[in-house]
């Protein structure tokens, strides 16, 4: 039986974002770029000004989206053995839209300290809070919806969580904190 995609393409984009495991993964990739990225910053918070962390927090978000919609071209082209185009290629577009989309608000905090409004240590708390948020909240609602008792649910959140953990560890060596 061949898999098709006409059904997930003709849904609305707001829905596809919420429901296409590949729009929910590249957030999740974005995520953590980010909160690696703001994390090394908070570290390294008396060495950088409000402007250079906004910079490198939306450098580091478009690079991960860039490789991001290259991997879908590429796999796209290794399996099909054409290029994207109408439905499919507006489908790339929108799930390298959610991967830049995931810095939104991390973006709007860096803006206040760059505007003087708030300090740069506290707009990169409230950008790790929000990633984290994010993180947790992704999390939770997989786990909720999985069909086993509660208290599985919360062994699995609790692994997700350890995970999720793990990853940060890892991203916070590799660059040397």
């Amino acid at each position: 039986m061949q898999h098709s995609n006409e059904a997930h393409t003709s849904a609305p984009q707001d829905t596809e974002s919420r429901s296409d495991p590949a729009a929910i993964k590249e957030r999740i990739y974005a995520t953590f770029t980010g909160l690696a990225i703001v994390l090394v910053q908070s570290a390294n918070v008396d060495h950088t000004s409000a402007v250079r962390a906004s910079i490198t927090l939306l450098i580091g978000i478009l690079a991960i989206a860039a490789a991001g919609f290259v991997a879908d071209l590429l796999a796209h082209l290794a399996v099909s053995g054409t290029f994207p185009h109408g439905p499919e290629l507006r489908r790339l577009l929108a799930l390298t839209g959610t991967a830049i989309g995931s810095a939104m608000v991390p973006l709007l905090a860096l803006l206040l300290a760059v505007l003087g409004w708030i300090e740069l240590q506290t707009a990169l708390a409230i950008a790790a809070v929000a990633y984290v948020g994010v993180l947790g909240l992704v999390g939770y609602v997989a786990v909720r919806r999985t069909r086993v008792s509660w208290w599985r649910q919360l062994i699995a959140l609790g692994i997700l969580i350890a995970l999720g953990c793990i990853v940060i560890v890892i991203q916070q060596l590799a660059h040397g904190h």
